[in-house]
């Protein structure tokens, strides 16, 4: 089982600090949301858990330290789809998920049966099959986001990190990807995603940690997170909280001073 350690993570951006200090521990298989107000630095911590950004503090996988692992490596364990992706190039949608197994392949060979059967999980497992021969570009927005999440499945890592996986897409393709990431854990892997709708993240998550101004508010289970008391304080809204496990929702009623 993967253990992910975050201790005392500073990072800034554009000389801005942006986190300060957040700590937590986190064992797969689980599905965690990072949740909190716009500039709350949720995309700056999965882009320093990804290695991606300069960071002050520790972050380590199983013990070892993401920056001292090889890139190759690294790139196998930890795969990360960025908010709004897109895909710039006519490929098929078989090609670009096949992309996501780069990091196993030896150089100048081709894919072997193994990468062969992770692509086709990843588009099963995506419901993309349909459209493995379809320009990625003639896609919906729906359906082009669900093909570069399966290039992200594809990789087969212990950590997937996603941010703003629903973003921009309708409710029903909003569930359609939560229940691919819901999948993606239950298989015995990781998944800690930037969400900003709050019900779709208490319903779907094991675990919510609210960032705010850089900092960890409240950590837990969705119903221990997501309080009328603390959605007050953290995003200035009144709110109704109800029910429990997959009924749990958070409603919206008005902004507060």
């Amino acid at each position: 089982m993967m253990e992910l350690r975050v201790e005392n993570l500073h990072a800034s951006l554009g000389g801005a600090r942006v986190l300060r200090g957040p700590s937590f521990t986190a064992c797969g298989p689980s599905f965690i949301g990072l949740v909190g107000p716009n500039g709350a630095g949720k995309t700056t911590l999965i882009r320093s858990v990804a290695n991606l950004i300069p960071f002050e503090g520790s972050i380590s996988l199983d013990g070892v330290d993401v920056d001292a692992l090889a890139p190759r490596i690294r790139a196998r364990k930890i795969a990360y789809l960025a908010q709004g992706a897109e895909s710039h190039w006519p490929l098929s949608v078989e090609r670009v998920v096949a992309l996501g197994r780069l990091p196993h392949l030896e150089p100048f060979r081709a894919p072997t049966p193994s990468d062969e059967a992770a692509i086709e999980r990843a588009m099963k497992l995506a419901e993309v099959t349909r459209f493995r021969d379809r320009d990625v570009l003639t896609l919906s927005g729906g359906e082009r986001a669900r093909a570069l999440l399966a290039r992200a499945l594809a990789v087969e890592a212990e950590l997937l990190l996603v941010d703003e996986p629903v973003a921009s897409l309708d409710p029903y393709h909003q569930l359609g990807v939560m229940e691919v990431l819901r999948a993606y854990v239950d298989q015995g892997r990781m998944v800690i995603a930037v969400l900003h709708d709050l019900s779709l993240a208490a319903r779907y998550c094991d675990r919510l940690i609210l960032l705010d101004e850089g900092r960890i508010r409240a950590d837990g289970a969705p119903a221990e997170v997501l309080t009328p008391e603390t959605l007050r304080e953290v995003y200035h809204v009144e709110a109704l909280v109800d029910g429990e496990g997959q009924g749990f929702h958070v409603r919206l009623l008005k902004r507060v001073e």
